[in-house]
This record gives C-alpha cells, structure tokens and sequence, in this order.
C-alpha cells in the first residue's frame, strides 16, 4: 500500500514539476517578448520634460519663468563699391535668471560663409551630372567666398579689451567677474565682413547685382547676436550649420545705417529720421499711404527709381530705426528700388504694409505685394493675436524667401516681357503670405528654430493655408477661372506621397533640425497638415481655434518649447490628443484605414447551439431560458439554412416588435425603433496611425450618411474592430475616409464592395507595405 502511494505521490510531484516548468518558460517567454505599455494612447510621460516652476503642467509660463533681454546699439556703413558690411555695436545684456553667469555666447553666424568653414564638409555629396557655367565654376575651379566675420575689437563699456574665443560660429566673451542675478554687462563689438552673392552663391541674405552694375542689397544675419540663455538647457550655443536656424533673446534697437544717398531703406523698427531722408513728394505721399486703405500707395515710383540707375552717387545717407522688443533686425536697400505702402486696420490700430522692388518685379508685385501682406496680417492676427508692431515689409529678392521682424524677402518675377504664369504668381503671393506670417512665428512667438524647425515652419506653414483660404475669398479676381486659391500644404492627401515614400528617408517630426530626412515635407507640411487635421476631423474649429490662439497669446514675446505647445493645445480644449502627438510628430507611422468585411445577419426565433453556448458563459445571459434569446444569425450561413427552413428567421421590423412585445412596456415599445437589416462590420488598420474612423454609409435608396468614430475606438485593438448597426434600409455600399481627411497612404481597401475606386492615391500604396 505504501508502495502505491509513493508511486502516486512521485507521479503527482513529476506532474506538478513538468506544469511547473512549463509555467516559468511560459514566463520567460513573456518576459523576452516583453509586457511594456506600447498602447498608443498611453500618456506622454516619457516624452514629456517634468513640470516645474518655470513652465506649467497647463503648458502655461510658470511662477518664475524668466527671459534674458539683449538690447543693441548700432552704427553700420555699407561700401556699395567693395560690397562691404562694417559695424561698430554696443550690447547691453540683462540677466534675468537666478544663475550666476561666468561668461557669455555671442552668435557669429556669417561665419558660416568663412573660407575656413566646416559647412561644407558635412554635405555629402556626388558629382552633378549638369550644372550652370557658374554653379560649375564654384563647385570645381574658384577659391571658397570668405564671408566670415572680422572681428577687429571686443571691449568692456570702459573700452578695455574682453578676453573672447571664436569657434567657429559661436564666441565666447569673458567678463571681469560672474554676472549676477538682475546685472547687466555692456560691452562692444567691432567688424566687418564682405557681403555675398546670394543669387548665384545662394544664401539667407546678400545682394544681387542686375545688368547695369547696380545691387539691391537684403542684410540679415549681419552682426555678432546674443545667444538665447533659458531654463531649458543654459546656453542655447549650437554651431549653426546653415539649415537650422536662430534662436535669440528679445531687446530693444537703436540702429543707424549708412547708404548712398540715392539709395531708399528700410527695415525693423520705426523710421526716426523720415523728414531727413524722405523728399517732399515722399513725404506727401506716404501721408496719403497712412489712410488708403484698399489701395498701395506708391512712394517710390517706377520712373523716379529707373532715373537713379545710371547715376552713382558718392554722397552718402544715414537712415536711423529704433525697434522696440524684437528679436532680431533686418534691412533692405538698394537705388533701384520701387516703394509702395497702404494701410490695413488690425484691432484696434492702423498698420503699414509695405513692399520694396526693383522694376523686375513688375507688374506682379505692384498689383499684388501689398495687398497680401495686408490680408496675411489680418488672417494671422484672426488665428493668434493682433499685429502688435506698426509696420510689415515685403521685399523683393530673386531666389529668396526669407524672414526678419517686421521685414521679409520674397521671390517671383515676371520674365523679361513682363508676362507671369499663374505658378509664378501663386508662387509669389504663398511666399509673401509665409514669410510675412514668421513676424508671428517665431519674431513673436519666439521658438528655438536651431533645434525644432517645426514650431515656426510647421506652425507657420499651417496659419499660411488658413490666410490662403482667406485671400481667396477676399481677392476672388486674383484667382482666375476656378476661384479656389491653389495651396501646395494642408489638405491631407497632399502630405499622402511623402508619407508613403521609404521608410529610410523619412525622418519623425520631433527631430533636430540639421539630421531631418526631405527638410520641406517633414518641417513643414507634414506638422502643418497634422494641425489641419486636428482643426478639420478631430477637434473642430472651434476648439482647436481657440487653443491655438491660448498657445500663441501665452507665449507671444515669450520662449516656447515642443511640449508647451502639446500642453497647451490639450489644456485649452479638454481633448486628449497626446496619442496624435506621439504618431504624427515622434514617429514616421502613416495612415492606413479600411473595411475588411461585412456581414448581414437577421433575428431568428430559434436559438442556435453556438447562442446556447454563449448564454452559458456570459454572466448575463447564464440563467436565461434559450427560448427567450434574441439569436442574430448570419446570412448566408448553414444555421441560416436550417433555421430558415423551420421557418424561424423574423424578416421584418413589424414581426420583430411583435416577437419583443412581452419584454417591453407600451411606452418603449412606442419609442423603439424600426430596424430592418443588421450588419456587423470590420475594419482594419494597416497602418500604425492612429486616426479617427470616418465612414460613409450608403443606402439602396440612393441617400448616405457619414459616421466619425473617435480615435478611441482602436484603443484597445490597435489592428481590427467591429461595428454593429442597425439599420431601416439596405445598405450598398461603406466607404472609410471618403474625403481623404486623414492621409490614407492605401484606398484600394477603403470601401465595401470591393472595386469601389476612391481618391487617387492607389499607386502609393505598395511602397511602405512591409517596410
């Protein structure tokens, strides 16, 4: 007897063992496969820098947030013969931390243009199969540009020499001793450096020298500038490559610039010495500019400007602006140039728009400069907060496209005869829309452009589609035949061939702005097609509108950061989007959305075993009687055949209420709907975004209805879900995302019947399949 206890104890010990290793490899096979959240509506924890005194969990400014300030005075001299930039500057440096600061960063950018630089050896690059006789001659057979900075003096505001170290694009100054919390440090810096080509040497500024020996000049970048000094990372003190752009404190401005004397200028800030520099006529007229308010008035005109072309002056002009809480400081001078001016109405103030040109704009930008820089100020201010500063400049500059407070440089010129096509004239107008809407981001709204390309591009690029729309609808004569405004970014399916391209050269938005994979669609169309989406399919206007006026007036004048802006969206709308944030802007996931399958089913009197199973385990039906289930049986299927053959399918609405009628009381059966066919239907989600589910319902009787499911529906199946609908009339046909609103990279599986053709995007959908 012991013996056969011990056996069945050893067997029952051996039985255990085995369960109990099979469990722990069980075990360690999760443990390797791995149990981390990867749900793609988890929280932004991760990602997200801690809340603290400085910025809010709200993505508001916090308690003691604090901003450095750099005010300058200048004095500049441009050699129009040499093609020289000199300047003498006086900076007086605010601390406004609580740190104690042992030195300070000064941003050197020219530099870039040194003949020592290290720009152009980063790029890699093959040999061009063509190029122009010029591109060719710089590439292969001239000496590199020197257009770095000389630095002939840095001293204390008691000239004393201040020990300072240049690397490359940033130099250090040392200062006597710490700089205290609430100090200040004056202190100067001389220099001078040949300005470039930027027509046929490329660049942010320059000039371009026409037929006739003359140059008209767009300076920006031109002086030694206070590097940003924040919460978030000290000293903001990258090297600037030549893509990523600027980060800079705010200051006040005192600049006096030296030009020929037949040159016109202007530039950030208020023109203090107009009576000096204007003729009477300038005058006369730029007081009538101040009222017109439909119609630019011309200050310069095409003849006055045509009769300077051929006479050189050697006398010389001192044009004096001061600017108050900018940025940053650019001008523009040149005797060639025209000048016109209007007034547009923004709250409760006039101000200026103005546009600068040399005749080889015409008749492009006289017709139409002017007015879209009115109109962009009126769109932008509608979207984010009145144009505080009193004046915006567009700039005529060939090949160029780029911004400063208050002035800008834009491209598209007539050809030779004066004729334009509509590309070159939408070209023109989009480039003046954006580059004018950068006085909001990042002039005002003051984000770090060396590190995060997106939150002025991409923000900018976004309010650039909506100022778009308005013009259109503001200027219908200048659209032609169809009177939509043609806008190259926003509309979802536009960004469909970048994000279905290779997965290798596609880069997340959240990426540093000198490592981004194709720098146009991923900076800029693909963060400003993500905010249409949010304003069209997921928030709505009105919410998202108004958050995204809460960001920009919280952070006007101020220095945002990625996740202020994601806080701030959220905080204002009460809508969780951090599920949008981490797939659009952190990941290179794209959209792929369809319907897989549907069935039909009918109601049927006699329960199947599969119904009588089911009661048996679901809590709610355990202790039901089988007879008393509602069965839902499948079309088609074999317990449709038997079931039909015994005469139990129910097959219309009025049978059904009859069949339910013990069940309910009078006043809901009054109430109960009249449904005549049930569907159960798939979707499927190829894709790794994750996006509402939009789907267009389609009856036999020729109406439609289109449903919007929230994102929330793949939450807890990130591959497929099913829909039930009850429905009074058959339907014929389901189609997802039937406007393309939300970048579907694959329609072939976006509608039910299969064959059903929509959108026009098909041929991208192999392309990232697998990948």
């Amino acid at each position: 007897m012991k013996k056969i206890l011990f056996t069945l104890s050893m067997s029952i010990f051996l039985s255990g063992t085995m369960v109990y290793a099979q469990n722990n490899e069980q075990s360690k096979n999760t443990r390797e496969l791995g149990h981390t959240n990867q749900n793609k509506f988890k929280q932004m924890y991760e990602e997200f820098a801690t809340p603290n005194m400085y910025r809010t969990a709200s993505g508001a400014p916090g308690s003691a947030y604090y901003q450095q300030q750099a005010d300058y005075k200048m004095d500049i001299e441009l050699d129009d013969k040499n093609k020289k930039l000199s300047g003498k500057e006086t900076i007086t440096y605010t601390n406004n931390s609580p740190d104690h600061l042992e030195f300070l960063w000064v941003q050197l950018d020219q530099n870039m243009r040194a003949k020592d630089s290290k720009t152009p050896l980063i790029q890699g690059s093959g040999v061009n199969p063509a190029s122009s006789p010029k591109g060719f001659f710089t590439q292969y057979l001239s000496d590199p540009f020197d257009g770095g900075f000389n630095i002939t003096a840095v001293k204390d505001a008691n000239g004393k020499p201040l020990q300072h170290t240049i690397n490359r694009t940033m130099m250090r100054v040392e200062m006597p001793k710490d700089l205290a919390p609430g100090g200040k440090f004056v202190f100067s810096i001389d220099w001078w450096y040949n300005i470039n080509d930027h027509v046929n040497g490329r660049g942010r500024s320059g000039y371009e020298e026409f037929a006739d020996g003359n140059r008209a000049y767009v300076i920006a970048q031109f002086y030694p500038r206070m590097a940003v000094y924040n919460d978030v990372e000290g000293w903001q003190n990258h090297q600037f490559w030549g893509r990523g752009e600027f980060a800079l404190p705010f200051g006040n401005f005192e600049v006096n610039i030296t030009v020929p004397a037949d040159h016109i200028l202007d530039g950030t800030g208020v023109l203090v010495n107009r009576k000096e520099v204007f003729s009477k006529d300038m005058m006369s007229r730029y007081e009538k500019a101040k009222k017109s308010y439909d119609t630019p008035v011309m200050i310069v005109t095409q003849d006055e400007a045509v009769a300077k072309e051929k006479v050189f002056s050697e006398k010389k002009k001192t044009w004096r602006l001061n600017a108050e809480m900018v940025r940053d400081f650019g001008f523009a001078t040149s005797r060639r140039f025209l000048w016109d001016m209007m007034a547009v109405k923004i709250g409760d103030r006039d101000v200026m728009a103005v546009s600068m040109y040399p005749k080889e704009g015409n008749p492009l930008w006289e017709d139409w400069s002017t007015k879209v820089v009115a109109s962009t100020l009126k769109s932008y201010s509608r979207m984010t907060f009145d144009y505080p500063y009193h004046k915006a400049i567009s700039v005529h500059a060939k090949n160029q496209g780029m911004e400063y407070p208050m002035i800008c440089w834009n491209y598209g010129r007539p050809d030779a005869n004066g004729a334009y096509s509509d590309r070159t004239k939408y070209g023109m107008m989009s480039v003046i829309i954006h580059e004018v809407g950068h006085n909001f981001f990042p002039m005002i709204v003051n984000s770090d452009e060396r590190q995060w390309t997106w939150m002025d591009e991409g923000l900018n690029t976004f309010v650039q589609y909506v100022a778009e729309q308005d013009f259109g609808e503001w200027y219908p004569k200048a659209l032609g035949k169809d009177k939509a405004y043609p806008s190259r970014r926003g509309p979802a399916q536009k960004i469909v061939p970048y994000m279905s391209g290779n997965q290798n050269r596609l880069s997340p938005i959240m990426t540093q702005s000198n490592n981004i994979h194709q720098f146009g669609p991923n900076a800029y169309a693909k963060p400003a097609t993500g905010l249409n989406i949010l304003r069209e399919t997921v928030m709505g206007r009105e919410l998202f509108d108004y958050s995204f006026r809460t960001y920009s007036q919280r952070w006007m004048f101020k220095h945002p950061t990625p996740e202020d802006f994601f806080r701030t969206m959220e905080d204002a709308s009460a809508v969780d989007l951090d599920w949008f944030w981490r797939g659009w802007f952190y990941t290179t996931d794209y959209t792929d959305i369809g319907v897989s399958d549907v069935k039909k089913f009918v109601v049927s009197k006699v329960p199947t075993l599969e119904a009588q199973q089911f009661a048996a385990t679901d809590r709610s039906l355990r202790f039901a009687n089988p007879s008393d289930l509602v069965v839902m049986v499948e079309e088609g299927s074999k317990d449709y055949t038997r079931i039909k053959a015994n005469d139990g399918i129910i097959e219309d609405a009025k049978t059904l209420k009859e069949y339910l009628m013990d069940n309910f009381s009078a006043d809901e059966r009054d109430r109960m709907k009249s449904p005549k066919y049930f569907y159960e239907i798939t979707f499927e989600k190829p894709g790794g975004l994750v996006m509402p589910l939009i789907v267009e319902y389609t009856y036999e009787d020729g109406t439609s209805e289109t449903v919007t499911y929230p994102a929330q529906i793949w939450r807890k199946n990130d591959a497929t879900v099913k829909k039930a609908l009850a429905s009074e009339k058959a339907i014929s046909k389901i189609v997802v995302d039937p406007k393309q609103e939300t970048a579907d990279i694959d329609t072939s599986n976006n509608s039910w019947p299969k064959g059903t053709q929509v959108g026009k995007f098909e041929k991208f959908k192999s392309k990232v399949k697998g990948q």
